[in-house]
């Protein structure tokens, strides 16, 4: 896949528990696994995570095994559970896995089953996962055509416009766009 201009990374969901209950490791734990891991910074490429919350120990142990390999936590840490207890211990693991200076973060996925996306409900996991992560490894992505069950793209996109309307130009951009361009190695068109 590396010898394609345009591939950047691998995206990969390890085996997960499905509660943070559970005792047992991910798949991120398996040897075997992280023999295949050591490969991206070979191939300059970086390593697109999805997984639960519960879960970011391992990745933080992941990504300071490998330091020069970039991680990309993809759709916030999946912060299903909206409790205040849920959203306690998904704040206390993603500040423990933003510690990391080679984990950025993409804010995505933040759609919930049967309800419609709203700034309300939403705002305070964006700007958490800002404040954790600061503007520079932060950017917005969509999770289509999934988040499309919960919302359109113009609702989910206009919702990050207005948590962020007190943010600076220059930090909107970086938010936006700019992280994007440089984390994927893109050309900027004029």
């Amino acid at each position: 896949h590396a010898a394609w201009g345009f591939v950047r990374g691998v995206r990969h969901k390890p085996r997960a528990n499905a509660s943070p209950g559970l005792a047992k490791p991910s798949g991120m734990s398996d040897p075997a696994w992280h023999a295949g891991y050591a490969l991206l910074q070979q191939y300059q490429l970086h390593f697109e995570l999805q997984t639960p919350w519960w879960h970011l120990s391992e990745a933080a142990q992941l990504a300071r095994t490998f330091p020069d390999t970039m991680m990309v936590l993809n759709h916030t840490g999946l912060p299903a559970d909206r409790s205040v207890a849920g959203l306690r211990a998904w704040s206390q693991a993603m500040n423990h896995i933003a510690q990391c200076p080679n984990v950025v973060v993409k804010i995505s996925g933040l759609g919930q089953a049967g309800v419609a996306w709203n700034v309300a409900s939403n705002r305070s996991i964006v700007l958490t996962a800002i404040a954790l992560f600061g503007v520079e490894r932060c950017m917005f992505a969509s999770n289509f055509p999934v988040d499309s069950l919960c919302g359109s793209f113009s609702t989910i996109f206009s919702g990050f416009d207005l948590i962020t309307e007190d943010f600076s130009q220059s930090e909107r951009l970086a938010l936006f766009r700019e992280n994007a361009i440089r984390l994927y190695r893109m050309e900027q068109s004029a």
